[in-house]
Protein backbone atom coordinates (compact mmCIF):
# COMPACT_ATOMS: atom_id res chain seq x y z
CA UNK A 1 0.00 0.00 0.00
CA UNK A 2 1.00 3.69 -1.06
CA UNK A 3 1.36 5.86 1.95
CA UNK A 4 -1.12 8.86 2.23
CA UNK A 5 1.57 11.06 4.14
CA UNK A 6 2.89 13.78 2.11
CA UNK A 7 6.84 13.29 1.78
CA UNK A 8 9.14 16.31 1.65
CA UNK A 9 12.01 16.62 -1.27
CA UNK A 10 14.34 16.42 2.33
CA UNK A 11 13.27 13.24 3.44
CA UNK A 12 15.83 11.41 1.52
CA UNK A 13 18.45 13.81 2.58
CA UNK A 14 18.01 13.25 6.56
CA UNK A 15 16.90 9.99 6.76
CA UNK A 16 21.22 9.46 7.84
CA UNK A 17 20.36 11.95 10.48
CA UNK A 18 18.01 9.66 12.50
CA UNK A 19 18.49 9.60 16.07
CA UNK A 20 19.74 5.60 15.31
CA UNK A 21 22.05 6.58 13.03
CA UNK A 22 25.15 5.89 15.09
CA UNK A 23 24.32 2.04 16.20
CA UNK A 24 23.10 1.20 12.76
CA UNK A 25 24.57 -2.18 12.17
CA UNK A 26 28.05 -2.76 9.80
CA UNK A 27 26.17 -4.70 7.22
CA UNK A 28 23.88 -2.79 5.55
CA UNK A 29 20.47 -1.10 5.75
CA UNK A 30 17.00 -3.06 6.16
CA UNK A 31 16.33 -5.49 3.11
CA UNK A 32 14.05 -3.70 0.61
CA UNK A 33 10.51 -3.53 0.88
CA UNK A 34 8.23 -5.56 -1.51
CA UNK A 35 7.98 -1.87 -3.75
CA UNK A 36 11.66 -2.50 -4.73
CA UNK A 37 10.52 -5.13 -7.09
CA UNK A 38 9.39 -3.00 -9.61
CA UNK A 39 7.08 -4.05 -12.29
CA UNK A 40 5.24 -3.69 -15.36
CA UNK A 41 1.97 -5.36 -16.44
CA UNK A 42 1.09 -5.01 -20.21
CA UNK A 43 -2.47 -6.74 -21.43
CA UNK A 44 -3.71 -7.67 -25.10
CA UNK A 45 -6.93 -10.05 -25.84
CA UNK A 46 -4.32 -13.25 -25.14
CA UNK A 47 -2.12 -13.20 -22.03
CA UNK A 48 -0.78 -10.98 -19.86
CA UNK A 49 3.38 -9.62 -20.00
CA UNK A 50 4.98 -8.74 -16.57
CA UNK A 51 8.36 -6.85 -16.49
CA UNK A 52 9.71 -7.44 -13.21
CA UNK A 53 13.67 -5.57 -12.17
CA UNK A 54 15.70 -7.98 -9.60
CA UNK A 55 18.76 -6.70 -10.65
CA UNK A 56 21.89 -8.90 -8.84
CA UNK A 57 20.33 -12.16 -8.64
CA UNK A 58 21.08 -15.09 -10.49
CA UNK A 59 17.96 -16.60 -11.78
CA UNK A 60 18.46 -19.91 -10.33
CA UNK A 61 17.70 -17.74 -6.96
CA UNK A 62 14.70 -16.58 -8.00
CA UNK A 63 11.14 -18.28 -7.95
CA UNK A 64 7.78 -17.76 -9.76
CA UNK A 65 4.56 -18.78 -8.76
CA UNK A 66 0.95 -18.66 -9.87
CA UNK A 67 -2.07 -19.46 -7.96
CA UNK A 68 -5.46 -18.92 -9.90
CA UNK A 69 -4.98 -15.02 -10.85
CA UNK A 70 -2.15 -14.13 -8.08
CA UNK A 71 1.24 -13.95 -9.29
CA UNK A 72 4.25 -14.58 -6.94
CA UNK A 73 7.76 -13.57 -6.86
CA UNK A 74 10.50 -14.17 -4.40
CA UNK A 75 14.11 -13.65 -5.10
CA UNK A 76 17.00 -15.06 -2.23
CA UNK A 77 19.93 -11.88 -2.05
CA UNK A 78 23.00 -13.20 -1.00
CA UNK A 79 25.90 -11.16 -0.14
CA UNK A 80 29.35 -12.39 -0.42
CA UNK A 81 31.61 -11.12 2.15
CA UNK A 82 35.51 -11.30 1.44
CA UNK A 83 37.78 -10.52 3.58
CA UNK A 84 41.36 -10.01 2.75
CA UNK A 85 44.37 -9.37 4.78
CA UNK A 86 45.07 -5.98 6.34
CA UNK A 87 41.88 -4.48 5.16
CA UNK A 88 39.46 -3.07 7.27
CA UNK A 89 35.14 -2.89 6.69
CA UNK A 90 34.12 0.50 7.58
CA UNK A 91 30.59 -0.07 6.10
CA UNK A 92 28.80 -1.97 3.91
CA UNK A 93 25.43 -1.11 2.26
CA UNK A 94 25.24 -5.06 0.72
CA UNK A 95 22.54 -7.32 2.48
CA UNK A 96 21.19 -10.98 2.10
CA UNK A 97 18.02 -12.50 2.51
CA UNK A 98 14.50 -12.64 0.60
CA UNK A 99 12.88 -9.96 -1.15
CA UNK A 100 8.92 -11.01 -2.16
CA UNK A 101 6.28 -9.50 -4.05
CA UNK A 102 2.60 -10.43 -5.01
CA UNK A 103 -0.33 -8.95 -7.63
CA UNK A 104 -2.94 -10.32 -8.71
CA UNK A 105 -4.67 -9.83 -12.19
CA UNK A 106 -8.00 -9.39 -13.48
CA UNK A 107 -8.15 -12.92 -15.48
CA UNK A 108 -7.17 -16.38 -13.99
CA UNK A 109 -4.29 -17.61 -15.75
CA UNK A 110 -3.33 -20.56 -17.43
CA UNK A 111 0.07 -21.71 -15.35
CA UNK A 112 0.78 -24.57 -18.00
CA UNK A 113 1.30 -22.36 -20.73
CA UNK A 114 3.23 -19.81 -18.71
CA UNK A 115 6.73 -19.03 -19.92
CA UNK A 116 9.41 -16.49 -17.73
CA UNK A 117 12.72 -14.91 -19.23
CA UNK A 118 15.47 -13.34 -17.12
CA UNK A 119 17.95 -11.10 -18.93
CA UNK A 120 20.04 -7.91 -17.64
CA UNK A 121 18.09 -8.01 -14.25
CA UNK A 122 14.91 -8.06 -16.07
CA UNK A 123 12.40 -10.77 -15.69
CA UNK A 124 9.84 -11.01 -18.09
CA UNK A 125 6.70 -13.07 -17.67
CA UNK A 126 4.25 -14.59 -20.52
CA UNK A 127 1.22 -15.34 -18.68
CA UNK A 128 -1.41 -16.59 -21.31
CA UNK A 129 -5.01 -15.75 -20.00
CA UNK A 130 -7.10 -19.21 -18.73
CA UNK A 131 -9.19 -19.97 -21.31
CA UNK A 132 -12.92 -20.44 -19.95
CA UNK A 133 -15.36 -22.81 -21.13
CA UNK A 134 -17.59 -22.38 -23.34
CA UNK A 135 -20.99 -20.15 -22.42
CA UNK A 136 -23.31 -22.08 -22.83
CA UNK A 137 -27.07 -20.89 -23.21
CA UNK A 138 -29.20 -22.60 -20.86
CA UNK A 139 -32.99 -23.00 -21.83
CA UNK A 140 -35.76 -21.80 -19.54
CA UNK A 141 -38.54 -23.79 -19.06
Amino acid sequence: MSSLVPRSIFDDFFKDFAPAFYVRPLHGDALPNPSKIKIDVKEDDAAYTVHAEIPGVPKDDIQVSIDGNVVSLRAEVQQKDEKKEGEKVLRSERYYGAVERSFQLPADVDAAQAKAKYDNGVLTLTLPKKQSGATQRLKID
